[in-house]
């Protein structure tokens, strides 16, 4: 939530200019260096279109979180520009927080309000009172399925209420750019369906939502597009089907026993259809033009070098292999008990 933040309005009573385009966020050459010359965000550019999900993934330290502080207001910019609804984050900065809603990973909630009060409170902080407040509360509470518990004290709701309550208060003034930072971290499977019901659904109400995460099938399910920074810039951007089709080759993963990097990528090098080799603790992924038909040279490969090998399986390119390409890593927080769309599709 942005409760510290500026909500008083305009002196002309608007929520701040718009550029009447289809552009909600656009960045220019965005820099924030940090105390010690620490370059967390280094020139990046990209454009999220009105009404898009648009994902935002990166390592640990990588400077997404940088970027969404910057985008948000929460953090001036070094260098570059960036607009959100059509609005200077350095020059409007005011006007653009009333025009976003923020649900930030720290979800800030008073244990002894109880899920009403919470919403009524944060309408009048965007000058909200009265009926129209209690209007809005109820039917933000219906929207994210929480109108049995409106009454109970916040301190009694699962994690999944929380984030669910959470997303409600970010939209009490039906925000244009919704943020959303991780907001099913932390989260069991049926919770984090659930809170994808609730972007999908705040989505077609006709707000454009910025969502960073760490679940990669998240991502895949529910971003129209996707950007992945790495080391403070994009390295790859387009639709999750866009960069899996821009793989170009099936993966074949074999899972090796106690061989080393060098004599695994050795023993495949000059495959027939072979792109490239990731070897990993005791498996090694092979990019390869036909991926069935390969796996008897690379099992026969293998083992004349000596090398023993466990589980093979073949799969299409997934967001999971998009990421380790872009990178040189997979994402620290994939969650491995969650499959990674597009495997065996």
């Amino acid at each position: 939530m942005l409760d510290m933040l500026d909500h008083t309005p305009s002196p002309d009573g608007t929520a701040g200019a718009d550029d009447g385009g289809q552009t909600a966020i656009a960045a220019r050459s965005l820099c924030r260096t940090f105390k010690g010359g620490i370059e967390a965000v280094r020139g990046i550019d990209l454009t999220v279109s009105r009404g898009e999900v648009f994902g935002f993934l990166g390592p640990n330290g990588a400077g997404k979180t940088t970027t969404v502080r910057m985008l948000c207001t929460l953090l001036p910019p070094t260098s570059g520009s960036a607009t959100v609804a059509g609005l200077d984050v350095t020059r409007d900065a005011a006007a653009v927080r009333r025009r976003i809603g923020v649900a930030l990973q720290e979800i800030g909630l008073d244990p002894v309000q109880t899920g009403r009060e919470l919403l009524e409170l944060q309408c009048g902080l965007y000058g909200i009172g009265g009926q129209r407040a209690r209007a809005r509360a109820r039917e933000l509470l219906e929207l994210v399925g929480l109108s049995d518990a409106a009454d109970r004290r916040t301190k009694t709701y699962s994690g999944g209420m929380k984030r669910r309550l959470d997303l409600a208060s970010a939209l009490v003034h039906s925000p244009d750019v919704l943020f959303l930072d991780e907001p099913t971290t932390g989260l069991d499977p049926a919770s984090r369906l659930t809170i994808w019901d609730e972007v999908r659904r705040i989505n077609a109400g006709g707000a454009t939502v910025f969502l960073t995460t760490q679940y990669l099938e998240e991502a895949d399910k529910l971003c129209d597009r996707l950007a992945i920074i790495d080391n403070g810039q994009i390295v790859a951007e387009g639709t999750p089907a866009q960069l899996k089709a821009e793989m170009g080759h099936d993966v074949v993963s074999v899972s090796v026993e106690g061989a080393d990097v060098g004599a695994t990528e050795a023993a495949v090098s000059g495959l027939p259809g072979l792109e490239r080799v990731v070897s990993e603790a005791d498996a090694v992924a092979l990019y390869v033009e036909d991926g069935a038909s390969s796996i008897p040279e690379i099992v026969r490969r293998l083992e004349g070098a000596q090398i023993r090998t466990g589980a093979i399986s073949v799969a299409r390119p997934s967001l999971d292999d998009v990421f380790l390409k872009a990178t040189g890593r997979r994402l620290e927080g994939q969650d491995a008990s969650q499959p990674t769309t597009g495997v065996n599709e």
